[in-house]
């Protein structure tokens, strides 16, 4: 059994520097990691990758080869990923036995709710290999400062869960920078905990570009409020607190903290009515492995020397220099 998570988004959201972030945190706390890049157009990578579709199709070859445009040349790429499905499992079939995996998807979100190919893809991965695995959907916070583009990532929300139907978290990502955006007009559980939409539809009329839309922002408003599945979490990759919390409900929404456990009513009910020991509080003295110093990696936790001569990650140390 495999697990891992799929990270999902629109373009800027922060999906390449949560798989270099997430992959460090859980590295630093015992697990085995592989990023996997289904993006074509990103070349740019900031982390070493286990499998990479630029080994197979490039995003550039696919446009000037078709004649496509850049969305197009994602659905194509996407649809030739598909065709060519038994290329991805045999990267990963070397990784499922000891590995935690991180899929970091392109940026077009109409892949996730509009297009077939990249959920056909997920669901074949998940009955070959047996995976686990969680969406995350990234959404950049500042469209909380907007009440018209809240609302859009409400939808969007929305339709990708419909859509890839697995255990899936939305997170409002750079959530340390929201304040430069403005002054919001609810507090951030307002946001978080997606309250009483009606008291939104209150600022979007004070917006005479949202007037002539007002009855449509309405009934959209309703359908997010008659499902009742969107919320949100909060995430500064750069936070060790932050990324603890949402590894937590990863674990939670694929069954991570149960891996270990023997397949029992009683073991089941010991882990019911005891606090978990998770993997995020059970920090060892971490020393980074040659094989990891000599990459060119972009940290993002700077390194501390102990008192052990061990190069020990800031985001483990407290105010005073002591493991936290």
């Amino acid at each position: 059994m495999v697990f891992g998570q799929l990270v999902i988004g629109p373009p800027g959201s922060g999906k390449t520097t949560y798989c270099n972030g997430m992959s460090q945190f859980l590295n630093l706390i015992g697990r085995k990691v592989a990023v996997i890049n289904l993006d074509p157009a990103n070349d740019a990578l900031p982390y070493e990758c286990a499998a990479n579709i630029e080994d197979l199709i490039k995003l550039s070859d696919a446009m000037s080869e078709h004649s496509l445009g850049p969305n197009g040349g994602l659905v194509y790429c996407m649809d030739y990923l598909e065709k060519n499905i038994d290329w991805l499992e045999s990267k990963l079939e070397p990784l499922i036995k000891d590995h935690y995996l991180l899929f970091d998807f392109p940026g077009q979100v109409e892949l996730f709710f509009l297009h077939s190919n990249a959920k056909n893809v997920i669901m074949e991965l998940i009955k070959k290999l047996d995976l686990r695995l969680t969406a995350i959907l990234l959404v950049d916070s500042h469209l909380c400062s907007d009440p018209g583009k809240y609302v859009s990532a409400l939808l969007l929300s929305l339709s990708i869960m419909l859509h890839l139907e697995l255990p899936h978290i939305n997170v409002l990502s750079k959530i340390d920078l929201i304040e430069s955006f403005g002054k919001l007009a609810f507090n951030l559980d307002y946001y978080t905990d997606v309250q009483d939409l009606s008291y939104l539809q209150h600022h979007l009329d004070q917006d005479p570009r949202s007037a002539k839309y007002r009855k449509l922002t309405k009934e959209l408003c309703e359908v997010v409020e008659d499902f009742s599945l969107v919320n949100f979490t909060t995430l500064d990759i750069q936070d060790k607190e932050s990324v603890g919390n949402l590894v937590k409900l990863i674990d939670k929404s694929n069954g991570y903290i149960f891996a270990s456990i023997e397949g029992s009513a009683v073991e089941f009910s010991k882990i019911a009515a005891a606090p978990l020991d998770w993997d995020y509080n059970r920090y060892p003295f971490f020393s980074f492995p040659n094989e990891m110093l000599s990459h060119s990696v972009i940290l993002l936790y700077p390194l501390t020397i102990n008192s052990n001569c061990c190069l020990v990650p800031d985001l483990l140390l407290n105010a005073n220099g002591e493991m936290a």
